[in-house]
């Protein structure tokens, strides 16, 4: 492979982005186990699509802000390396399809020459910190949490403590008590709130953790009412350090936060957040908000008429697509994308508009759209006139006919059924017989591919699943219909029954049915309170004849977007990476985290040294229960076999217990002595474990 010049300011970057490029020569030349080098791209953004041979580029906007430089890097990069079409996850990010595997290190040094990064927007690492996309301007809000969710992204990128996770963690910041967020859904969430201390106003968050979806979902545990701000990134970290810990390694489907609490109990797993504490490189980590928010400015553009009268089209998407800001004098346009799917000349003319008459940035949303922000009042129709030109106008954001789906069957491996299909056809009934719920926004559509809930089906008021259904000998693609999950606020929601299970071509007709019941029979109630009068089961019934296999008509056999009878073809997943350690890999892995924890020794980052180290062990420990043919499934469970397999039977000899020394990480202080210790330590028994596996494969 040729090797290229990054050209880039920042070393770091320009090291891992290096680093990137000799791990896919050596996997290349068969030198790297393919599940290890799977981990690996993954954590930096780099994903196996459903097509052979190329990559899915997630590229990490951390709560969704994207400046115009660099919204014209990543058009950029996209007519370079992919197929010109950018894709808004549910995530915040924005994902590219179609790429090279030996172009990903030189896309990624073009994307970072605008500060766009790749790095960990994948894999068993903190994904992208998301936030609501009013943040900042939101009139409801008690104070900006914009600052503090990008220190979050910043403070835990790269940070040793998680990047190599069991599973993804994932973190969300809401504006105000509207949890437009959706915190009670994630790993950690928070909500910013205001206390009256001593007379001063104090800020800070009331905090959820150990939220999900997937095919067990479950609402997120109110742990704090009120978490200064200044322990913030202390305690993600101390939760961080436990989760890692202690968390699942071996069984994927069980290795998320959610899990870890459910089996050790949440006062259990608090009280090991408290202990550790004592090993956080900062008691309290303020955040400085006050030079952020200084440094805001308003744009004052020229004013620019519209070319001509808008007439009621105008009028119509005022309403939904109109947001008041707390800055008087200035608006948000909501722009519905459909599908989250838009390109390049649409992006750069975005750009140039954004940059000129607004303030230079974009904020992606959860539900796959964008919010322009700051536009004065007197340019609401100059930018409906340039949002038309460019086939962005449409009406609607936010509202029923603002559908949500993730890709599906188009390009992830795990999807089971067309889910973009779908919502498509659903779209077009919304829009043709259903216009009035154009400006409902109390009630949400959400769809899947399959169970993993990337489309946030089980949380939705009306949801689908993608799945398949079998009809006598042959399989075709079905829906699951899910009703009843929403947003409450203030950290609370619900999630959706499972109804029924539908061929997935009857979706529309079953929206239908649905709509019209709800109509005629809803009174004054809202969706969810007409659902839970009527009951599970009163819709179950409602639906019933669209599940009957016998009725299967020809066309039911053909998935949506498709010509041909649908065919299972569900590949591995890499949401999670899951991992096949070979021996010699974990050595060698293990060998690589030593020498980051002496650079870091070097460095004076003593806390990043101590983990470093510490990972080091852990994996070197692994390698050789591995060899000894021994399972395990959480890094707390590698210390205690290899003291009772190795250490106790006297095959492995050192001074007190394997535990013992590796425990010593959340027992001390961080200072320059005990790093220093520590890392003498590890290598000494590094070498130890090192000489018994080579004694090994000689025998």
């Amino acid at each position: 492979m040729q090797s290229f010049r990054t050209e880039l300011e920042n070393p770091i970057v320009e090291k891992d982005i290096l680093e990137l490029e000799r791990k896919i020569a050596l996997f290349k030349e068969g030198k790297i186990d393919e599940e290890k080098f799977r981990s690996l791209r993954l954590a930096r953004g780099v994903y196996g699509q459903r097509q052979p041979g190329v990559q899915m580029i997630r590229i990490k906007l951390p709560y969704g802000r994207v400046t115009a430089p660099q919204l014209r890097r990543i058009c950029k990069v996209s007519e370079e390396y992919s197929t010109g079409r950018l894709h808004i996850t549910t995530r915040q990010d924005i994902q590219i399809h179609h790429v090279s595997l030996d172009r990903t290190p030189e896309l990624w040094a073009e994307l970072e020459k605008e500060d766009v990064t790749l790095r960990e927007a994948c894999g068993n690492t903190v994904r992208n910190v998301t936030a609501s996309e009013l943040a900042g301007i939101d009139p409801k809000e008690p104070f900006d949490v914009t600052p503090y969710a990008d220190a979050t992204f910043r403070y835990f990128l790269r940070n040793p403590i998680c990047q190599e996770m069991g599973r993804k963690f994932k973190m969300a910041f809401s504006s105000s008590e509207e949890d437009t967020a959706l915190t009670y859904l994630h790993d950690l969430g928070f909500i910013p709130k205001l206390r009256e201390v001593g007379g001063k106003q104090v800020r800070g968050f009331k905090v959820l953790l150990g939220g999900g979806l997937g095919s067990q979902p479950r609402h997120a545990d109110m742990i704090a009412e009120f978490l200064e701000t200044d322990q913030l990134i202390p305690f993600i970290e101390a939760v961080l350090r436990i989760f890692d810990r202690y968390g699942e390694r071996s069984r994927r489907n069980k290795a998320r936060m959610k899990f870890l609490l459910k089996d050790m109990g949440l006062e259990a797993f608090l009280s090991l957040v408290e202990k550790e504490k004592t090993a956080l490189p900062f008691q309290s980590f303020p955040l400085d908000f006050e030079d952020y928010e200084k440094g805001k400015t308003l744009p004052n553009p020229a004013f620019v008429k519209a070319d001509q009268d808008l007439g009621l089209d105008y009028e119509l998407w005022k309403l939904t697509n109109v947001l008041p800001q707390k800055q008087e004098g200035y608006v948000a346009i909501g722009v519905k994308v459909p599908l989250g799917d838009f390109y390049l000349s649409q992006a750069r003319a975005l750009a140039d508009l954004i940059e000129k008459y607004a303030n230079k940035e974009l904020r992606f949303t959860l539900r796959q759209n964008f919010l322009i922000r700051d536009v004065r009042e007197d340019l609401i129709p100059f930018f409906y006139q340039e949002l038309q030109k460019i086939g962005l106008g449409q009406r609607g954001y936010n509202t029923l006919g603002d559908i949500t789906a993730c890709p599906g069957t188009d390009t992830c491996n795990l999807g089971i059924a067309s889910s973009t299909g779908i919502a498509v056809a659903l779209e077009k009934i919304i829009l043709q017989e259903y216009p009035q719920y154009l400006q409902n926004k109390d009630l949400v559509i959400k769809i899947s591919g399959c169970m993993n809930a990337c489309g946030q089906h089980n949380m939705a008021h009306i949801g689908f699943q993608g799945m398949s259904m079998k009809v006598g000998k042959t399989v075709i693609p079905a829906l699951q219909v899910l009703l009843g999950g929403g947003n409450l606020g203030d950290g609370n929601g619900r999630f959706a029954d499972k109804v029924t299970k539908i061929p997935s071509r009857r979706g529309p007709e079953a929206l239908r049915i649905l709509l019209n019941d709800f109509e005629q029979n809803s009174g004054e109630l809202d969706f969810l309170a007409y659902y839970d009068q009527q009951g599970q089961l009163y819709f179950y019934e409602l639906l019933k004849g669209l599940a009957d296999p016998t009725k299967v008509k020809e066309e039911d056999r053909v998935d949506w977007g498709h010509e041909d009878n649908y065919e299972v073809a569900v590949g591995v997943g890499e949401c999670a990476g899951a991992v096949i350690d070979l021996v010699a890999t974990l050595l060698l892995e293990a060998k690589e985290k030593l020498d980051l924890g002496q650079e870091a020794l070097e460095q004076g980052r003593w806390s990043d040294s101590i983990y470093h180290h510490y990972a080091g062990l852990i994996n070197a420990a692994k390698a050789v229960l591995l060899g000894e043919d021994i399972s395990t499934n959480s890094y707390a469970n590698i210390i205690a076999l290899f003291d009772e397999h190795l250490v106790t039977s006297g095959k492995i000899k050192l001074e007190g217990t394997f535990a013992e020394h590796v425990y010593r990480i959340n027992q001390e202080q961080p200072s320059e002595q005990f790093a220093k210790a520590y890392a003498g330590q590890a290598l000494e028994i590094f070498g130890v474990i090192k000489s018994y596996r080579e004694e090994e494969v000689q025998v």
